[in-house]
């Protein structure tokens, strides 16, 4: 009895271990199916609204494109999102994890430039290629040859509202406020400020420079400083909620100066908070749906209609291509190489995306053209576009 026992015991535990066995195999076979493309956002935090629409373009392109073919095989892409907190010390944190633990072959993000530049060195140390989607400041890519970007960059879009407030407003002075402690912000005040200064031929037409920092949310003294000067206009690019509040106590206190911002005044939630004070301000962006007539846009703003039951942001938009460019540059390259799919990257030309084609320049950055966009009616509004 006790050897039939054995016998018995042993064939239980030889089936277990076949089982094991058999699901680990499948497991096996099922990876070696797949490649990851990762994804830095700020899911969490002050910065969340802009990570979520940036997220819900790549979820749609995964949608429409779930697979590409490398050297004959068809693979299905994951996507592996992580939140970076709306922190520097967290985004680089969390594409760490992307780069060691999970194997990506891409990285798409991160929507503020200052969470991806803390993230640069990261993918270069780790070889793997990372795509900006809406991170405009010029130190994202700069020294950088792994991280490249589908958005123009901040010395054009600080030419660009500098242009719009000379030559379409005729101002002839400015103030700029600026979110201190966001690269994004201070960077492309100052590139406002430089080609401000060119046009109207005055080095004294920036008329103040005031500084505040990410969420605050009283600006008496800076706005009673700007009542003081009485400006043209005032630059303040920063992020949407305290962009929104600025403006919303500014015409509390009976300041009429025009507001001029940049691309990251484009989330619902600055006329949400706003309100009616944001009615007019301006503001340079990517994508406008009204002039989207390529076959692919009309695909990507049918699917999001489908999706979401709203038009898209500009920033959704660019996380769309950014996934199909991550997904052509595998193509191109051929390879699950990651520099290998770099070096694919840094020679892309023509690309065709829903914002625009995508050429990239020795630096890794796009040549885009620029949308300008107001608030009317409450709701954000095309006025023009301007070319490079």
């Amino acid at each position: 009895m006790r050897k039939i026992a054995k016998i018995a015991l042993f064939s239980m535990t030889a089936i277990a271990f076949s089982g094991l066995f058999m699901a680990c195999s499948k497991k096996d076979a099922a990876s070696s199916d797949t490649i990851k493309i990762g994804v830095f956002e700020p899911m969490t935090g002050a910065n969340a609204a802009g990570g979520a629409l940036e997220i819900e373009g790549i979820k749609l392109a995964n949608e429409l494109y779930p697979t590409v073919t490398v050297n004959g095989k068809e693979y299905k892409v994951e996507l592996v999102i992580v939140d970076n907190k709306s922190d520097k010390v967290e985004a680089a944190n969390a594409v760490q994890r992307l780069v060691d633990k999970e194997k990506v072959k891409v990285i798409l993000g991160s929507w503020g430039s200052g969470y991806s530049i803390a993230a640069g060195p990261i993918v270069q140390d780790g070889k793997v290629p990372a795509i900006g989607l809406s991170c405009t400041n010029p130190l994202v890519t700069q020294g950088n040859p792994y991280y490249f970007r589908v958005c123009f960059i901040d010395p054009f879009q600080g030419t660009v509202m500098a242009k719009y407030a000379a030559q379409n407003l005729g101002a002839k002075t400015a103030v700029l406020i600026r979110e201190i402690s966001n690269d994004y912000s201070v960077g492309l005040a100052k590139f406002f400020a430089d080609q401000f200064k060119k046009l109207t031929g005055n080095d004294n037409c920036i008329l103040a420079e005031l500084n505040y920092n990410t969420g605050d949310q009283d600006f008496t003294a800076q706005l009673t400083a700007i009542k003081s000067k009485n400006p043209d206009v005032i630059f303040a690019p920063g992020n949407y909620t305290e962009s929104a509040l600025i403006m919303k106590q500014a015409r509390e206190l009976g300041i009429t100066a025009q507001f001029l911002g940049g691309d990251t005044w484009e989330t619902p939630e600055l006329i949400d908070v706003g309100k009616s004070a944001v009615e007019g301000c301006v503001f340079s962006t990517f994508f406008d749906a009204a002039g989207a007539t390529s076959d692919l846009a009309k695909t990507f703003l049918a699917k999001y209609d489908e999706e979401y039951k709203k038009e898209p942001a500009a920033v959704t938009a660019l996380g769309f291509d950014g996934y199909r460019l991550a997904l052509d540059a595998i193509t191109r390259s051929n390879s699950l190489d990651t520099t290998k799919i770099r070096d694919a990257l840094a020679v892309t030309k023509d690309f065709d995306g829903v914002a625009g084609n995508v050429t990239l320049d020795e630096n890794g950055d796009a040549t885009k053209s620029a949308f300008i966009k107001t608030v009317k009616d409450g709701k954000f509004s095309y006025l023009t576009i301007v070319n490079p």
